[in-house]
């Protein structure tokens, strides 16, 4: 399988959507509803004051996501997708779901918690890291970032191992590894920032 060397562009997810309404199955696979569980399952508290959800697409785990969340913004790439995500959020008033692509776009603020689930392997080696620069700016001290990878075969720049284990370690200046979760097709890590 080929790998794409560069960060997917926003077209890529466009072409999907525009095909498929959802592309990933995320309505109706077994393995995202697990996913979803183990996810939501791995957070370290049981409340947020406000969360980042970056690559939100049609807002299954959004929705899920928003009970536990003062303050929930949703980031994604597909404009299609973010259309979906909005009228399945439609009754969080205090769900704001906003178009960009990380790491060049992000939400002004900071958070207590920040979800990269399933997202950090469209990017490349550089995003990553700019992508770590994102996350230091913006975490409030105590806060949590989960990352969640499936750990398949990708034609994306990196795998889910790749993925992961490029942002803890171009993190590694401020964040450490609270928790690690393997599945039988993804992985879970949960990384919280010291105080300063």
């Amino acid at each position: 399988m080929t790998r794409h060397a560069t960060t997917l562009p926003p077209s890529y997810f466009d072409e999907r959507y525009a095909a498929d309404p959802d592309p990933w199955r995320f309505e109706t696979s077994d393995y995202e509803r697990e996913k979803y569980a183990a996810t939501l399952a791995a957070l370290p508290q049981d409340r947020y004051a406000r969360a980042l959800e970056v690559g939100c697409s049609i807002g299954v785990l959004t929705h899920q996501l928003a009970g536990r969340c003062e303050t929930l913004v949703g980031l994604d790439v597909a404009a299609a997708a973010l259309e979906r995500a909005r009228e399945r959020c439609r009754d969080h008033a205090h769900v704001d779901l906003r178009l960009g692509q990380v790491p060049n776009d992000w939400a002004e603020g900071a958070f207590d918690l920040i979800l990269l689930s399933e997202v950090v392997y469209y990017l490349d080696r550089g995003d990553v890291e700019r992508l770590a620069e994102r996350v230091r700016g913006s975490l409030r001290d105590g806060g949590s970032v989960v990352l969640v990878h499936w750990t398949g075969e990708t034609h994306y720049p990196l795998t889910g191992d790749e993925a992961a284990e490029l942002f803890i370690a171009a993190s590694r200046a401020y964040l450490r590894i609270e928790a690690q979760a393997r599945a039988e097709a993804y992985r879970i890590d949960v990384l919280s920032r010291q105080s300063r």
